[in-house]
């Protein structure tokens, strides 16, 4: 084996075990995930987990108390009973004014 070979090898076996120890991460993050629910309309401003509309990107970018299509993540089945003072959290997004 030449080298080149050699160092192709090495190379593509590197890759390989980094893109595993990836979705090993990645599978271990969702399990911890797998008992929480998105719920929309509870964050404060900029204290969103994700999804604030057009003109925003995610974490953070809510721009006003409750705002309806924001959410953050809390304990599944908990959603729903976070009272707001525009009503209870959603597990859908919610129009607020």
């Amino acid at each position: 084996m030449n080298t080149q070979t050699k160092f192709a090898t090495l190379a593509a076996s590197a890759l390989a075990l980094s893109l595993s120890a990836a979705v090993s991460a990645d599978d271990s993050a969702m399990q911890g995930m797998s008992d929480m629910e998105r719920c929309y309309g509870i964050a404060l401003a900029g204290e969103n987990d994700c999804a604030a509309g057009p003109g925003t990107s995610c974490e953070g970018t809510s721009t006003v108390d409750y705002q309806g299509n924001a959410w953050s993540l809390v304990p599944e089945g908990t959603c729903t009973t976070i009272e707001t003072p525009y009503g209870n959290g959603s597990l859908e997004p919610v129009e607020r004014p």
